[in-house]
């Protein structure tokens, strides 16, 4: 990152993180509805048999495939495909550079653990100075416009 690059930069706004969080949650969920349509529609006339397959047989892929879509994108691309559609993306908090792999895993789990516990770590960001979310501190980041 150049000189010039780094006096630019901007916090990203709460708004484009909750634009690229809902995009990013939606592309997921159709991703799962995909691998495991058969089974979705196999037990989709029996509620109880439905209620057990999400609890049963989606939660665990569901969550490994947002700790791995989300330490991806945001180690590889500096952003996932949400923030890249809501123009932000993830910087290293210390150095602004391209985020590490352990970074990026420290905050895709971080990110889980915020959705796990009624999205608590989400509203951490209302209420610091570099609008850090749980994840944003746990994996050492900083989201900023593109």
């Amino acid at each position: 990152m150049q000189n010039n690059d780094v006096n630019d930069l901007q916090l990203a706004s709460m708004r484009s993180r909750a634009l690229a969080f809902v995009i990013d949650d939606l592309l997921v969920t159709v991703i799962i509805m995909i691998i495991f349509w058969d089974n979705i529609m196999a037990v989709s006339e029996n509620m109880d048999a439905m209620m057990y397959l999400m609890k049963a047989e989606l939660v665990v892929p569901l969550i490994f495939l947002k700790f791995i879509y989300q330490t991806f994108f945001i180690w590889y691309y500096g952003a996932s495909v949400g923030k890249i559609i809501a123009k932000i993306r993830v910087i290293d908090a210390n150095s602004w550079q391209k985020v590490s792999l352990f970074s990026a895993m420290l905050r895709s789990a971080g990110r889980i653990f915020s959705e796990m516990f009624f999205y608590i770590g989400f509203l951490i960001g209302f209420f610091n100075d570099g609008r850090k979310t749980f994840h944003d501190i746990t994996g050492r980041t900083l989201v900023v416009n593109a």
